[in-house]
This record gives C-alpha cells, sequence and structure tokens, in this order.
C-alpha cells in the first residue's frame, strides 16, 4: 500500500536526522533534510560552522556519504552543507551552545550562562525566548531552573507554527541535565496584532499638494523680475536706438543750413537769369544811439 510506503520513507529520514545529529556535535548542527532527486538521495544539512563538517579535503564529507550509503540504503547520497544566517535566533544551535557551556565551565556557573544567552538571543530581534535546565544543579538533588524574556506563545497555532523548539543533553559528572530552549523569531506576526490607521496620509497628500503649489509660485515670481530686467534692457535699446536716430537727424540738418549758407556770390550771379543783373543785398544801417547818449552828448558840449 502506498501508505506504508510514506511511512517508510518518513522512518528512514527521521534515522538519518537522529544519526547525523548524534555524528555531529559541538559544530553548530541545526537541522537535516532529505530529498529526492533523479540522481539520488539528497542531504541538507544546516549548520552554523560548515568548516567543521567539510573537514581537510572533504574528508568528513566522504566519510558520512560512505556510511549513509551503507547503513540506510540511500542511492547515490549527495552531502549538501548549508550556513545559518543568525545562528542566535535557531533554538537548536543555542541550546547547543548552552550544554557545551556546561560541560566546560561545570554546572556551578549555570545562572551566568543562562542569562548571558537570554540577553544574546533578545539583542538578536527575538520576541521571545524561555530557556528551561533540569537536573542536579547545582546540589545533588534535582531540580528545573527556568528563565525568560520578551513574549513568547505557550498554546495555539502561533505556538505550534511559530515557536522554534530546541532539545539538547549536557552530560556532567553529576549526572544528566536537560536543556531546553524556544525561541519566538522576529518576523512572525501574532494573530492578535492591532494596527492603528491614522489619517496621517490624507494630511501627508494635503500637505504635499500645497508644498507643490507654493513651489509653483515661487518659480513664477522668481521668473517675473528676469521678465522685467529683459524688458527694460530692450526698452533701454530701443531708447538708444531712437536717440541715434535724432542726433543723425539734426546733423543732418545742420549740414544742409551750413551748405546753404557756404553759398558763394559767385554762384548766385551765375544762377541769375541773363539780361538782369543780380541783385545786390545793401548793408544794414548801423544802430542809432539812444535818447540817453544823446543827452550826455548835449551836456558835454555845454
Amino acid at each position: 500500500m502506498i501508505e506504508r510506503d510514506f511511512v517508510r520513507q518518513k522512518k528512514r529520514e527521521f534515522q538519518v536526522q537522529e544519526f547525523i545529529s548524534a555524528t555531529l556535535k559541538n559544530v553548530g548542527h541545526s537541522f537535516t533534510e532529505l530529498q529526492r532527486t533523479p540522481l539520488g538521495d539528497k542531504v541538507v544539512i544546516h549548520t552554523s560552522r560548515p568548516g567543521l563538517i567539510v573537514g581537510r579535503k572533504g574528508q568528513n564529507i566522504s566519510k558520512l556519504t560512505e556510511t549513509l550509503q551503507a547503513e540506510f540504503g540511500l542511492e547515490n547520497p549527495q552531502v549538501e552543507i548549508n550556513e545559518v544566517e543568525n545562528p542566535e535566533l535557531d533554538a537548536r544551535i543555542v541550546a547547543e551552545r548552552i550544554a557545551s557551556s556546561l560541560e566546560h565551565f561545570g554546572s556551578n556557573r549555570f545562572k551566568g550562562i543562562m542569562h548571558k544567552t537570554l540577553e544574546n538571543v533578545l539583542a538578536a530581534g527575538a520576541l521571545g525566548v524561555e530557556i528551561k535546565l533540569s537536573g542536579k544543579l547545582p546540589s545533588s538533588r534535582a531540580k528545573s531552573w527556568r528563565i525568560y524574556g520578551g513574549h513568547l506563545k505557550k498554546c495555539g497555532d502561533a505556538a505550534v507554527v511559530h515557536v522554534r523548539k530546541g532539545r539538547v543533553v549536557a552530560k556532567l559528572k553529576s549526572g544528566v541535565i536537560g536543556i531546553k530552549v524556544d525561541i519566538l523569531p522576529p518576523h512572525v506576526i501574532m494573530p492578535d496584532t492591532i494596527k492603528f490607521i491614522t489619517p496621517e496620509t490624507e494630511t501627508s497628500d494635503e500637505d504635499a499638494k500645497k508644498e507643490s503649489a507654493e513651489s509653483v509660485t515661487d518659480k513664477k515670481e522668481t521668473e517675473s523680475p528676469e521678465k522685467e530686467s529683459e524688458t527694460g534692457k530692450k526698452e533701454s535699446g530701443s531708447g538708444k536706438e531712437s536717440g541715434t536716430g535724432e542726433k543723425e537727424s539734426e546733423s543732418g540738418e545742420k549740414e544742409s543750413e551750413s551748405g546753404e549758407s557756404g553759398k558763394d556770390p559767385g554762384t548766385e550771379k551765375a544762377d541769375a537769369p541773363e539780361g538782369k543783373e543780380p541783385e545786390v543785398k545793401k548793408p544794414e544801417p548801423k544802430t542809432k544811439r539812444t535818447g540817453k547818449k544823446k543827452e550826455s552828448d548835449k551836456q558835454e558840449k555845454a
């Protein structure tokens, strides 16, 4: 039946993922995908430190492909490695870092490790974080310690779909410690988010129209004095031309008058008709003395 084939395929994918997560420890392994292609089975490994998985000259990948083909019967397996962009928002990588730091520093500093990771995750932009440690911390009796920050959904569709969960086990001398990390990424839009629409768009449109109208009027005002200056220049140029024309007419009249006054009497006689002597103008008599001068003469004679 087809259902059994689907179940068998999913079971094999789960076994492959568990094997890769067990073999790749402390390398920032996030999750593994298994894809079917015409060339064979494709295994995509998402990690924050791809150099450690590849190894020197690809030795680790070659060994991994051989084991996958031998133990799980994958057809021509092709291993591909993708780097995680923001490892601080990946719950699996964060839990793995907490486990490695606990194994390195011990259980006495677990509170400082928890608070430091919480601050780093919130600084990366997460909406909510919850970290929970359970085990012999720090006494011989088992306890559970929980810290949280931001806003995190605990139930509903958002908690199932959007919240990223990571579960890792740290092995210490005192015993085994379980680590649970839940992160709500920043790009999630919750169903209870409320967006207030303000009439800023309308006012902004009106302001833009007013600004455009003011800019047009300013342009017109700046263009009008330029036009007036151009017209003034044209009028002054025409006035100069008319002045020069008047001066030329006046000079022409003076030349004509000088030409008439400068004619010789010989020329006038020649112009007169034959048989008639030309009229000679008599000199005008000198002005007579005034009455005051006559009286002064009579007084001198007396």
